[in-house]
């Protein structure tokens, strides 16, 4: 038994869309117009340059798809390129990165929702968090349904998504056309603003950053996707094109409208948006800004359950996580996501959770590009059905080591102590599960009864499966 190669190009770009047009464009700009100190140009110009970063990067993880086409891609690599341990620590990365992404989603699907009934005055915190737990869990179950129901619900959620952002872009080149004296004057007046320093610039990226952050789920379901070295970077290249065009639009649409200080103010800008466009519509506007949400949910676990699922078949985590149900889908994987992510719900604040997501993407994205040009010198005849330009890699390196120092060197905090720490607890777990590996015979009979208990089946491993590991040897006869 095995993940099922059920995604072709349409499914994979509706997948695209719905795993990154999400919260990020409804929490991001609060956050990087205050980093840009309040600076429109600059405001748009990081969302744009974003863009074009994120397309770099992406396309340099296509190559380590397209070379090792299974699910969790990226773990294979790091382990033949630079060993056990840092891809263990990647794994350690995301497993904490993935569940704080889907708790700040569900955060703003419940915050939509429950304003509603609370106008002129904040919502409440425990309404709030009650209600994005009952979200997650719900997406949790879908997920356990295999990645062809999650396929499905994702283009419909995608469909919405491109309609809605579409309605407000449109809507804020209206305003600007008709030449509204009001919405006109923002832009006429922005260059008036101070500029950011550097760290800022490198805060604002890293903000941003979230927002495009979904484009690495296809290299986490590349062994879902049918013909993978051809579908992965074509869908990059066309859906990171069209998103970046959709949030430039619409980031001009917001900054049209709303003035700075309501924007830096407003816990989601589209709903503050919405209420000053459609007044009389505000229950359909919570209504459908939820709704745009949830396809990121949808995304988020099924990424986060693969982590699980790929380290659990090297033996780094407990057997259990590779086992499929009926549906080929890593049920007990799902629900160790959605247990962290519940944590992260009830216990963390939104701007904090975007801002470790955004950055440990970065401190993710380094060894994988390391890990590229280290095999491109070291085994040049490696089979590579898409190989990406060396100047791509040279400079998403860049762009990483910038992102990761310029906020260390410029203002250094505790923040930073915090999370050098947490990078050695990952080391500490590494040789911990090692030894428990060595003397862990015990659990096997644990194993057993999980089994029976969520009716799962062993996977096969997938080593077997990638082409550059597995060589087609020829016989020749005399």
């Amino acid at each position: 038994m095995q993940l099922l190669r059920a995604l072709g190009f349409f499914h994979v770009n509706m997948f695209l869309f719905s795993a990154t047009i999400g919260t990020g464009i409804f929490v991001s700009p609060k956050a990087v117009l205050k980093y840009c100190s309040l600076n429109i140009p600059i405001f748009l110009s990081v969302w744009a340059g974003c863009g074009l970063l994120s397309m770099m990067n992406a396309v340099c993880l296509a190559e380590i798809a397209a070379t090792y086409p299974v699910s969790g891609a990226s773990y294979y690599f790091l382990k033949r390129a630079l060993g056990s341990s840092v891809a263990f620590l990647s794994i350690w990365i995301k497993i904490f990165a993935r569940p704080l992404g889907i708790s700040a989603q569900c955060l703003v699907i419940a915050s939509s929702l429950i304003q509603c009934f609370y106008l002129g005055c904040q919502a409440p915190e425990l309404p709030k968090k009650c209600l994005a737990l009952a979200i997650l869990w719900s997406f949790g179950i879908l997920s356990a349904k295999g990645i062809k129901t999650v396929a499905w619900f994702n283009t419909i959620s995608s469909l919405m998504k491109l309609s809605v952002l579409c309605l407000i872009s449109i809507t804020g080149i209206v305003l600007l056309v008709i030449g509204k004296k009001e919405n006109v004057s923002r832009l006429e007046n922005a260059l008036e603003a101070e500029l950011p320093n550097v760290s800022q610039i490198a805060e604002a990226i890293l903000q941003v950053y979230y927002a495009y952050l979904g484009s690495s789920v296809l290299i986490i379901i590349a062994g879902e996707i049918k013909r993978p070295a051809e579908t992965i970077p074509k869908s990059i290249i066309y859906g990171l094109s069209v998103v970046t065009m959709l949030y430039l639009l619409t980031n001009v649409s917001f900054v049209a409208v709303l003035t700075s200080e309501e924007i830096i103010s407003s816990d989601s800008v589209a709903v503050t948006w919405m209420n000053r466009v459609f007044p009389s519509m505000q229950w359909i506007i919570s209504l459908l800004t939820s709704a745009f949400l949830f396809g990121s949910v949808s995304c988020g676990i099924v990424s986060a359950s693969r982590m699980f699922f790929v380290a659990s078949q090297d033996g780094q985590f407990p057997f259990i996580y590779s086992m499929l149900n009926d549906h080929h889908s890593p049920v007990v994987a799902d629900i160790q996501a959605v247990i962290l992510s519940s944590v992260g719900i009830i216990s963390s604040n939104m701007i904090y959770l975007v801002k470790y997501v955004g950055l440990g993407a970065w401190c993710l994205n380094l060894p994988n590009m390391i890990g590229l040009l280290k095999l491109r010198y070291q085994n040049p005849d490696l089979p590579r059905p898409y190989k990406v330009r060396l100047l791509f890699l040279f400079g998403s390196i860049a762009s990483s080591l910038f992102l990761i120092l310029t906020p260390v060197i410029q203002s250094p905090s505790t923040e930073h102590v915090y999370q050098v720490v947490f990078l050695f607890c990952g080391l500490l777990c590494y040789w911990l599960q090692a030894y428990l590996n060595r003397h862990g015979v015990c659990f096997n009979r644990i194993t057993c009864y999980w089994q029976l208990l969520f009716n799962v089946s062993p996977s096969e491993h997938p080593e077997k499966l990638i082409p550059s590991l597995n060589p087609i040897k020829v016989e020749v006869t005399a």
